[in-house]
């Protein structure tokens, strides 16, 4: 996936979650939207250098945060960028345990709860694949990607409408998308969200398929590329 023309600079403020304050390197001051409304655990730290991309007139930011530099490392900020990599990676057959499904559709509901999946793959003579994505972009002190970076009650219902799929014979897979290039694994945020870590165990137990896939990260593309750990 490509990105527009990127801008760097320097983070001057995240305010009010949605927003930072930026300074791009030709001087200019500019006002930013941060579409990554969690935690964003160490990489909105006042002096990272950033990327921003410009939106164009409308609105009340022309700027969108896109890239934070840690320890030389990018990150994605944009969490909304996880479901378009998955959809262009499965697509072109990069992930060869969802490969050979002649459809693809985005956002169907499904499920008790009122949700709608991130991916439904269909294929001739193969149970219908319901794909869950997660944007992972938080990592430890050890190299490790964390997931939630926060107490996510959504996440919990996903991974039970999960279980409802495989319980009812179809394939149900959580695809976490891992947006930054300086982890080594993925494990789940015990430590934050408990309840998530234990429903990801039973929905493990359950049937539910659960995968990692690591970003290459340029100022100039993003592409899901490699598979990585996901510890238990």
């Amino acid at each position: 996936m490509r990105f527009p023309p990127l801008h760097r600079g320097t983070l001057l403020a995240r305010r009010q979650r949605f927003l930072a304050d930026i300074r791009l390197d030709d001087g200019r001051d500019i006002l930013a939207h941060c579409p990554n409304t969690g935690r964003m655990l160490g990489y909105s730290a006042p002096g990272m250098t950033v990327w921003a991309s410009e939106r164009g007139p409308g609105g009340r930011c022309a700027w969108t945060w896109e890239l934070a530099d840690v320890g030389g490392a990018l990150v994605g900020v944009h969490p909304a960028r996880a479901n378009a990599l998955a959809s262009e990676a499965i697509g072109l057959q990069r992930i060869p345990p969802l490969a050979g499904y002649a459809e693809s559709r985005r956002e169907v509901r499904y499920g008790t709860e009122r949700s709608r999946i991130d991916l439904l793959l269909r294929a001739a003579g193969r149970a219908d694949c319901y794909v869950e994505v997660k944007s992972v972009t938080a990592a430890d002190e050890f190299g490790l990607g964390i997931f939630p970076d926060a107490v996510s009650e959504r996440g919990l219902r996903h991974l039970r409408e999960l279980q409802g799929v495989a319980a009812r014979g179809g394939r149900a897979v959580l695809l976490f998308c891992v947006q930054r290039a300086d982890v080594l694994a993925l494990r789940a945020a015990s430590e934050i969200d408990p309840a998530y870590a234990r429903g990801l165990r039973e929905a493990q137990a359950a049937g539910v398929e659960t995968m990692a896939w690591q970003c290459a990260i340029s100022t100039r593309e993003i592409t899901l590329t490699r598979k990585l750990p996901l510890l238990r």
